[in-house]
């Protein structure tokens, strides 16, 4: 069961002890302080090997298990042993994942990389992809009168601070002029979000793109509805433990790991009638019309050969949740490690380096 949400300061200050409450559980040491070189402390800094020792392995994330399907359709191999995909998406799932060491490398957006360095946890950015256009709109309860985010003055919202949902509500709100204190944020994670829609407990979440059209299928008819906004969460990144990147060889898999990464997004987004019929209608039970509905929705990958406009969007980000009282103003320049930076945009051709 999920906390009760709170209001104003007193949910601010709820949220941020929930978190610290989180960290000194797990025994950790904090950097909440914003010290650069208290995070960076121990990171590798050596060159990357350009062959993966034999016998290495990697532990690797794959969601509902998108990575062994797309790798599979698309032909891909990676020069060492996956001893383990696992089913796991959402940030802060991740983050206890990497922390007991069960998890080397990982899908997300880029809050959780935030969140961890809040927690404490060191971890660091080795691959970014641009998202242009939105992968969230908002979903509404059943019955509801809400348009616009304008309209979310005074109700109820699904947040999960860990999550990309989370950044997407925040910086939804501040293009709407609203005050965090001029809503309810209902902390909860992503998962527990269509539950809390179906039963009323809030008035508005932010759905991913694909699971839009399995809930309105259900609740439309009941006066559920979605809002599209040009709100962006603009990373999607591979990120890892500094243990696992400090490892040469865990690191030198890494590497390897991102072109084919890479390749496989590209795949998918040139062969969209294949994904639908394989992936959506096989594995998520969408029909057809809804999973071309997706991934009509899709953004074209888009591999930048430098970093600086992925970090400055983090640091904007970091910045949101300081204003909101979330985390500590700190320098997110030490989430990235640059020895990666150039090999995903090396590995795409120029239509999709950007």
């Amino acid at each position: 069961m999920p906390p009760p949400p709170a209001t104003g300061l007193d949910r601010r200050l709820f949220l941020t002890s929930l978190i610290g409450a989180s960290a000194a559980v797990a025994g950790l040491g904090g950097c909440a302080d914003g010290s650069a070189a208290a995070e960076t402390k121990g990171a590798s800094t050596a060159p990357l090997a350009d062959k993966v020792p034999e016998g290495t392995s990697l532990k690797i994330s794959s969601y509902q298990n998108t990575q062994q399907i797309q790798f599979e359709l698309a032909g891909l191999k990676v020069p060492f042993e996956v001893s383990d995909w696992l089913n796991i998406g959402a940030g802060p799932d991740v983050i206890n994942a990497f922390r007991a060491n069960s998890l080397d490398l990982a899908n997300n957006a880029g809050i959780p990389p935030i969140q961890a360095y809040y927690q404490g946890f060191k971890a660091k950015i080795v691959a970014i992809n641009l998202t242009r256009k939105p992968n969230y709109l908002f979903a509404t309860k059943p019955g509801s009168d809400i348009r616009t985010p304008a309209d979310f003055e005074g109700r109820k919202l699904a947040f999960s601070q860990g999550q990309a949902q989370g950044v997407v509500l925040l910086r939804a709100l501040k293009k709407a002029g609203l005050a965090y204190d001029q809503v309810e944020l209902v902390p909860l994670t992503s998962n527990q979000f269509l539950t809390a829609l179906q039963s009323g407990q809030v008035d508005i979440a932010p759905l991913a793109n694909s699971q839009a059209p399995a809930y309105l299928n259900q609740y439309g008819s009941k006066g559920a509805h979605t809002i599209e906004t040009d709100v962006v969460d603009l990373l999607s990144l591979l990120w890892a433990p500094q243990s696992v990147l400090n490892d040469p060889a865990k690191a030198a898999a890494v590497a390897a790991y991102i072109p084919q990464w890479v390749k496989g997004l590209v795949w998918t987004w040139e062969h969209p009638d294949q994904w639908n019929r394989e992936y959506y209608v096989k594995t998520q039970n969408l029909t057809l019309a809804q999973a071309e509905a997706v991934t009509d929705l899709a953004n074209k990958p888009l591999f930048p050969p430098s970093w600086d406009e992925a970090i400055a969007w983090e640091q904007e980000t970091a910045d949101l949740l300081v204003e909101g009282g979330f985390v500590k103003e700190f320098d997110v320049t030490q989430l990235f490690d640059r020895r990666f930076e150039a090999i995903a945009a090396r590995a795409a051709t120029a239509e999709y380096r950007r």
